[in-house]
């Protein structure tokens, strides 16, 4: 049970032990683009023919000795969608794409035992014809400037290695040495903003929620993202499902709330999945329940799958479909803050916008205002698809111009076939 930061610190002190003594480390991705074309095949063929070749073969870092063997983890989606199943190899720095279950043994005999690159499994500039031994040579991600998507290469299933990077002391900063207004006011600091598209200030939203006197609050997760082409929030819950429910706590902490609910589309099967266990982990390791890191504060949480109606993405829509009623949009004033979820004060969040909050209560609003322009800072995620000839998951900076998105990081425009052609783009929808 985590009770304090020494119980933090001891969580994140084994996982790099751990991780110390481990050989090599093959992370398959598992975000859904790359499941739905086969890395799950790809990752049960690693394991079955590591053992063959005599390879210490780990799949749970815990439950053994680590000291000299392989360990097979999974992460959630890289962002290089079109390029999966994608895999890594650490600490050798090598990134394979389109890797199928028939290049497993050749991958273990030639790189794993003996360090050689397989130069038709890394990735191969399309204009110029260059190969990338890792994401430092390919532009589509050295363009981009990662700050949600930043650890999208941990085991989603591990809060142990979230903790190792950083994650909860945020939230122990704001439960054990802060006020709720201090909260509401670092966030506002920040200049945070709705990530789901109004681009409402969020410290504003949770000093008016914490305002309004209640008995009773609510934190509410908006996962129910129904944009065509849209694939943002859905892969932020599977990369790293613990930093959408640290933001919860810290907002729940902000404006007096005991209780959240994550709502999250049903066709997002693998993020009702990651979220679910991950609420249940965190329950376990006392991150959520009765006396938070023994603060006094008490929070607890629960998943609810939305039916697939688009207006539930709006929050009053949302707060009537968790009510069980049907999801139809109410007349405003009141808003939410004052009269939301069973009629008590209710924030509403994307999950975009939370999984940011933990970041900016560890490093403080200056670090993040660093990124982005003045009245919006921090980045944006994008879903980019399409004619480009690059498309998947990209995380840029407030700032960034639709040409730069299109031409430099999505490699530019093609045409049916996907050669890109030169010419100018006509249309973008932006969501």
């Amino acid at each position: 049970m985590i009770r304090n930061l020494t119980d933090l610190e001891a969580v994140r002190q084994e996982f790099e032990n751990r991780a110390a003594k481990l050989a090599h480390r093959i992370i398959i991705c598992g975000g859904s683009n790359c499941v739905s074309n086969g890395s799950l095949e790809v990752r049960a063929a690693f394991e079955k023919e590591l053992k063959a070749a005599g390879i210490d073969v780990v799949v749970d870092l815990y439950k053994e000795d680590t000291c000299g063997c392989t360990y097979l983890s999974k992460s959630g989606c890289q962002g290089f969608c079109q390029m999966g199943p994608n895999m890594y190899i650490e600490p050798a720095h090598i990134h394979y794409v389109k890797v199928k279950p028939a290049d497993v043994p050749e991958i273990i005999s030639k790189t794993l035992l003996n360090g050689e690159v397989i130069e038709r499994l890394l990735y191969r500039d399309p204009a110029t014809g260059k190969t990338a031994r890792n994401n430092d040579g390919i532009t589509f991600y050295n363009l981009q400037k990662r700050v949600v998507l930043k650890e999208s290469a941990i085991e989603p299933d591990d809060p142990a290695e979230y903790i190792a990077k950083g994650g909860y002391f945020g939230a122990r900063k704001a439960l054990t040495g802060m006020t709720p207004e201090e909260i509401c006011n670092t966030v506002l600091e920040s200049g945070l903003r709705g990530r789901g598209g109004a681009g409402f200030p969020t410290g504003r939203k949770w000093l008016f929620a914490l305002a309004s006197q209640s008995e009773e609050k609510y934190i509410v997760c908006n996962g129910d993202e129904g944009d065509p082409g849209a694939f943002m929030d859905r892969l932020v819950m599977e990369v790293s499902p613990h930093s959408v429910i640290e933001g919860m706590m810290i907002a729940a902490k902000a404006i007096g709330a005991n209780k959240g609910v994550a709502y999250i589309r049903a066709e997002y099967p693998l993020a009702v999945k990651r979220m679910q266990d991950a609420v249940e982990t965190a329950r376990q390791g006392g991150l959520l329940g009765k006396n938070i890191f023994n603060s006094g504060f008490d929070f607890d949480m629960t998943i609810m799958e939305g039916a697939g109606a688009f207006v539930c993405g709006e929050e009053t829509a949302l707060i009537s479909s968790v009510e069980g009623m049907r999801g139809i949009p109410r007349p405003k004033p009141p808003f939410p803050a004052q009269k939301g979820l069973f009629d008590k004060p209710t924030v509403i969040n994307n999950v975009e916008t939370l999984a940011n909050v933990s970041r900016i209560l560890r490093e403080g609003a200056e670090v993040y205002r660093q990124l982005g322009r003045e009245t919006s800072p921090g980045t944006k995620t994008f879903a980019l698809t399409g004619h480009v000839a690059t498309s998947g998951l990209i995380e840029v900076p407030f700032g960034t111009t639709l040409r730069e998105i299109v031409y430099n990081i999505g490699g530019g425009v093609t045409d049916n076939k996907g050669k890109v052609t030169g010419k100018p783009f006509k249309a973008v929808q932006i969501g």
